[in-house]
């Protein structure tokens, strides 16, 4: 298996990070804050910008999402109208987060919440929920992704509860979260990024062939 060069983009938790880690990939989480995950050998504080041109295998990227995020509306619109501070900030958030998307390393993976319709986003490639990956969590999750196939679940369970508002309520688990809390990968995600992205790019096939793959696979396990 081949090492994978991994930059995981605004992230100072390092969940995803040392989920690459943990298969052995050569992963680094970049941050304008000091990491949070224990591990500041593998992490880069400085403006992400500059690292962009560099040689990665693959790019995982995490841009702020305060001032984009279809959650923020009733900021964004108080009383009905609109906001003009905040819309100039969600259209510099919008500006970031256009520099990964147009980047052109040959994998690349952007993960944001549901941006308000107002700021025309690009079209995502995937909607994923914790509750997919063994948390009993709903926290509608985008994924952008270039290159690589869809994440596939790994663990389905019953969700109990919201990490974001549900109709302008927060649920009582959840209710004390901050936003640095909510915004942190949950685990299972990150671990299914780095085995599925892993061995895909590892794979040297297409995203057909690889899904091709993985169908066979599904059929055979079910005629056992």
């Amino acid at each position: 298996m081949k090492t994978l060069k991994v930059l995981v983009a605004c992230e100072e938790s390092q969940t995803v990070c040392k989920a690459f880690r943990e298969l052995g990939h050569e992963a680094y989480s970049c941050d304008i804050q000091e990491c949070s995950g224990g591990h500041p050998e593998w992490h880069i504080v400085g403006d992400v910008l500059e690292q962009l041109d560099k040689e990665w295998d693959l790019i995982i990227a995490h841009p702020p999402c305060t001032y984009l995020s279809r959650g923020g509306c009733r900021w964004l619109f108080p009383n009905g109208k609109l906001n003009e501070e905040r819309y100039k900030k969600g259209l510099e958030a919008k500006e970031f987060f256009l520099k990964f998307y147009n980047l052109k390393c040959k994998f690349v993976v952007i993960e944001n919440p549901i941006p308000h319709k107002v700021f025309n986003m690009p079209k995502e490639s995937q909607l994923i929920q914790p509750y997919e990956f063994g948390h009993k969590a709903q926290k509608s999750t985008l994924l952008w992704l270039k290159g690589l196939p869809k994440l596939k679940p790994t663990n389905i369970v019953e969700p109990e509860y919201y990490i974001c508002k549900k109709g302008w309520r927060h649920s009582k688990f959840c209710a004390n979260w901050d936003a640095k809390k909510k915004s942190v990968t949950f685990s299972g995600i990150a671990k299914a990024m780095a085995k599925q992205y892993g061995d895909f790019i590892n794979s040297g096939m297409s995203v057909e062939e690889w899904l091709d793959n993985i169908m066979e696979n599904t059929k055979e396990e079910y005629e056992e």
